[in-house]
């Protein structure tokens, strides 16, 4: 699980890892009828520790490319998608990629979209760091001039601390699609009896509507693209 990216996954004011994430994760594990054990890791380490055995299932914000199908053992359906969006100090003149020519822009490592960000729209190196904290403070005491991430987080963060972010907008990036998050599971147990319960459970989810009402217990609000998602397994 992640404990860096709200709602998905935080820690509360005890310290303790919550979010919608690990509400889905506590649901396989009373489905299971085991104890849950949360082992919370960042996008630079989550498929790695899968692949080496440290954790038994990630649910950790994960969006799904062919690199990554090849790495780990991606479940299907997919559970989730996120675009991409830009957290921008007012006054600085970014309103989209086209805007980030040699500007110094922070990122996440392991983002599926920093090479082409990097590449085709800064035409250089992006400022990239482990985790979202190191990020958004980067941004805050002026490292960067914009932070580069998925939509779903600069638009909950803006909305949970108006005051925090009062000088900064969340800038839409239509150029790059939006990538579903998958579930993943080693590459080995896939296709076995532990890749097909969690394809079942997944299933499950869309058709019964649970991710919908987690998704409003956290976000408050539904996505487009899970309420087709919804419609699309509701009869299966």
């Amino acid at each position: 699980m992640k404990a860096d990216y709200p709602p998905r996954g935080m820690r509360d004011t005890s310290g303790q890892v919550v979010g919608m994430e690990i509400d889905m994760a506590r649901d396989v594990a009373r489905r299971l009828g085991v104890d849950l054990e949360l082992v919370t890791v960042l996008s630079s380490n989550r498929m790695q520790f899968l692949q080496q055995g440290r954790i038994d299932l990630m649910i950790a914000t994960m969006s799904v490319n062919d690199e990554r199908r090849a790495a780990v053992g991606v479940v299907e359906p997919l559970y989730y998608a996120s675009g991409v969006a830009i957290m921008a100090r007012n006054g600085s003149g970014i309103t989209g990629l086209r805007d980030l020519q040699g500007r110094r822009i922070c990122a996440l490592q392991g983002a599926y979209y920093n090479r082409e960000v990097a590449e085709k729209f800064v035409k250089g190196e992006l400022i990239a760091f482990k985790g979202v904290t190191e990020a958004e403070q980067a941004l805050l005491t002026g490292q960067c001039e914009g932070f580069v991430y998925d939509d779903v987080i600069h638009v909950y963060k803006k909305a949970a601390d108006p005051a925090k972010w009062a000088g900064y907008s969340v800038v839409l990036v239509p150029e790059i699609a939006p990538l579903p998050w998958g579930i993943a599971v080693r590459t080995e147990d896939r296709d076995g009896p532990w890749g097909r319960f969690m394809s079942e459970v997944i299933v499950d989810w869309h058709r019964s509507g649970t991710l919908l009402e987690l998704e409003r217990k956290w976000l408050g609000a539904n996505t487009p693209w899970l309420m087709a998602k919804h419609e699309e397994l509701k009869g299966r």
